[in-house]
């Protein structure tokens, strides 16, 4: 089984569809990431990996999904809704599936891919 999967699966709805489209919202921009289980929640980075290198995690709280990127703060994003965090992180918290903007995270995303890749 997969743990990330098993993550996802056992969260309460809407929580569990909000995480799960942000999955297949990662896995469609970055296909060349693996995801796995680091300190509890799911995380994407380079490589094999993922803890080593991460780019993004998706971690749920009891009345939301966070969306972090670990680059976020190094991230163009004319739309605002990045929320600064420690060191260069910066997400977004999620409440509903309709605040996912597929189109904008793949775009974070990939510049924050693009970034890790380049160090």
């Amino acid at each position: 089984m997969d743990p990330v999967i098993d993550y996802l699966a056992g969260l309460d709805a809407p929580l569990r569809e909000t995480a799960e489209r942000l999955r297949t919202v990662i896995d469609a921009a970055l296909p060349e990431a693996s995801g796995a289980m680091w300190h509890g929640h799911p995380v994407w980075g380079l490589g094999d990996r993922p803890g080593k290198t991460p780019v993004c995690l998706v971690k749920a709280y009891p009345s939301y999904v966070t969306f972090g990127l670990w680059r976020g703060q190094d991230v163009a994003d004319a739309s605002g809704r990045l929320t600064p965090g420690a060191r260069r992180m910066a997400s977004v918290k999620l409440r509903t599936i309709d605040e996912i903007d597929p189109d904008l995270f793949a775009g974070w995303l990939q510049q924050a891919y693009a970034l890790e890749e380049a160090q």
